[in-house]
């Protein structure tokens, strides 16, 4: 057995380091006037919205599965629908973790890597027309 870490999961510091880049998100996002617009979004207590962003990237980057076990499939689209994602939002989340991203300790090809797919997820839940 390797003693090199080989999920993303794990090259981000494991259930540690994706609570860290979450907290560090909502941080951002709470705090930047330039995230207004999607911190409007949310709810004014964003204890929430960080617990289910950590499970859900802690099975995304190949950590166990804790958002499947505790909602089901994500959904994401579906549960985005009853708010509206235009360009603007999807640039602003995307903004913040851009920003929580060069903060966090990794290599730089998987936070290249991140930032594409990200990108990509983030590209996926947009609802508005525009």
């Amino acid at each position: 057995m390797s003693d090199h870490p080989t999920s993303h999961f794990e090259l981000m510091g494991g259930t540690d380091g994706i609570r860290s880049l979450v907290d560090r998100f909502y941080d951002i996002m709470d705090a930047e006037p330039d995230a207004a617009g999607i911190r409007a979004l949310h709810p004014p207590n964003l204890d929430s919205s960080r617990e289910k962003l950590f499970l859900f990237l802690t099975g995304w980057t190949g950590g166990p599965p804790l958002y499947v076990e505790k909602h089901g499939h994500p959904r994401l689209r579906a549960r985005h629908l009853p708010f509206l994602i235009g360009q603007s939002e999807r640039d602003a989340w995307v903004w913040c973790m851009d920003r929580a991203l060069d903060e966090h300790e990794m290599p730089d090809e998987l936070r290249s890597y991140l930032r594409q797919r990200f990108g990509a997820v983030a590209d996926h839940v947009r609802n508005r027309p525009e």
